[in-house]
């Protein structure tokens, strides 16, 4: 397996490319948004591990690149741990997942091998559940054909769960994507913002949309 590093500071990047490749990982790696770009120019990798603050484009810019260019390899973003814009843009760009720094070594393993497991099927810009089309590149949102204006905080909430159709998705993952782990407020805020997509996305089709499971959190059927 091989995985693209892109990391500016260099003795986090010494240290994660000698841990992985004490896994059994082959690492190249990248200091600059150009540099990532041009490495994944030139090689098919089976994971992007990218940093978003980076010298020259920045890491949510070379997500985009590589989708743009027909990349779908994997892509693990760090981030700052006051980042939540960071992660909304890094999700929106195409990123597949993400990961607060400072973080424990074992569980960005322990996600790099979840992502590879899933493989690099070519995914479409625009996601659809149903009558429900979602482009997150133009942060637009229809359903039935018909124009939904949301939030900025709406569509976050939205899109984490139409990315992960036909899975049930928690509260609290809900809340430490789109919110921040930081924040010290209930996860009935969720509830909260469901009620609005619900308003918005169901009320007006008289056709349920998201599906509550009890004790569990959330679900759009595919």
């Amino acid at each position: 397996m091989r995985v693209l590093l892109v990391e500016d500071d260099k003795r986090l990047s010494g240290s994660l490319a000698r841990g992985l490749r004490g896994e059994g990982y082959a690492v190249d790696l990248a200091a600059s948004g150009e540099q990532a770009l041009s490495a994944a120019h030139v090689h098919d990798y089976d994971l992007v591990i990218l940093d978003v603050m980076l010298p020259g484009p920045d890491g949510v810019a070379v997500c985009r690149a590589l989708r743009e260019a027909g990349s779908w390899c994997p892509v693990l973003m760090l981030t700052a741990r006051d980042g939540v814009a960071d992660r909304v843009r890094g999700l929106d760009a195409g990123a597949d997942d993400y990961l607060i720094k400072p973080f424990d070594f074992g569980e960005l393993v322990a996600r790099a091998r979840a992502l590879m497991r899933r493989g690099t099927p070519e995914r479409p810009t625009v996601i659809t559940a149903g009558d429900l089309e979602v482009d997150p590149a133009a942060r637009s949102v229809t359903r039935a054909g018909r124009r939904i204006a949301l939030s900025t905080r709406e569509f976050a909430v939205l899109e984490f769960l139409v990315r992960r159709a036909g899975q049930i998705v928690s509260r609290t993952e809900l809340l430490e994507h789109v919110w921040d782990r930081n924040y010290e407020g209930s996860t009935n805020i969720i509830d909260v913002y469901v009620g609005y997509l619900r308003r918005k996305l169901e009320n007006p089709f008289g056709q349920p949309l998201i599906h509550t499971v009890r004790g569990a959190g959330y679900v759009i059927y595919q």
